[in-house]
Parts: C-alpha cells; sequence; structure tokens
C-alpha cells in the first residue's frame, strides 16, 4: 500500500544491450524505497544489469536475467543504501550493455518523502 507521503519518477531506457546511463531529474528531497523495471522484449546473450546510482553512490543493481525474459517481466530493487535524494538533484540509471537484442526497459522509481 502506498501513502501520500510517496511520489514516483519515471524513465526509459531506448535499448538495455546499449552501455550508457539515463538521468533522472528528482523533484523533491526523500528516499528511494523501490525501483521497478519492466522489459518490452526478450533479451539475448547475457543478463542486463542495471545500476541504480545517486549523490551517495550506488543505491543497487537490477538483474534482468536473460532466462525468462520478454514482454512485461518486471524485476524489483529494494535499495537499503545510498538511497537518499535531493530536491533538483539527480538520479543515474545506468546498464552494462552485456546483453544482445534491441530492447527497451521503463522504470519507476518509488521516493518516499
Amino acid at each position: 500500500m502506498r501513502t501520500l507521503n510517496e511520489y514516483f519518477l519515471y524513465g526509459k531506457i531506448v535499448d538495455v544491450s546499449t552501455a550508457g546511463q539515463i538521468y533522472i531529474a528528482v523533484p523533491d528531497k526523500g528516499k528511494i524505497v523501490k525501483v521497478f523495471t519492466a522489459l518490452n522484449g526478450a533479451i539475448g546473450g547475457g543478463d542486463a544489469d542495471i545500476t541504480i546510482k545517486t549523490a551517495g553512490g550506488t543505491a543497487g543493481v537490477i538483474t534482468i536475467a536473460i532466462s525468462g525474459s520478454g514482454v512485461g517481466v518486471v524485476d524489483t530493487l529494494i535499495p537499503t543504501t545510498n538511497n537518499d535524494v535531493i530536491e533538483g538533484g539527480v538520479i543515474e540509471i545506468e546498464t552494462d550493455g552485456v546483453s544482445t537484442n534491441t530492447v527497451s526497459v521503463e522504470i519507476c522509481i518509488v521516493v518516499r518523502r
């Protein structure tokens, strides 16, 4: 159950199989309490690691497994360290590019004020 003290940030990695990163602006300070990824197709070659970073460092890694990957597969991270964010800051989301196939990944970040 969500509280009124939580807000959601969304992002998209256009190709999880190409190493790189995206940045999501933070509108209000808080703590990242959960991160969801939703895959838009099957990946090949190897697992894809998605690293979540804040100004404090790495908050955690979500591994999207090649086995069972496909449209609508959801993976979750509950960060316990380096998960504080500040108003006007950014959250960096990085993909290692180990997988193959051009597949996008939707990202939802839950922040608690």
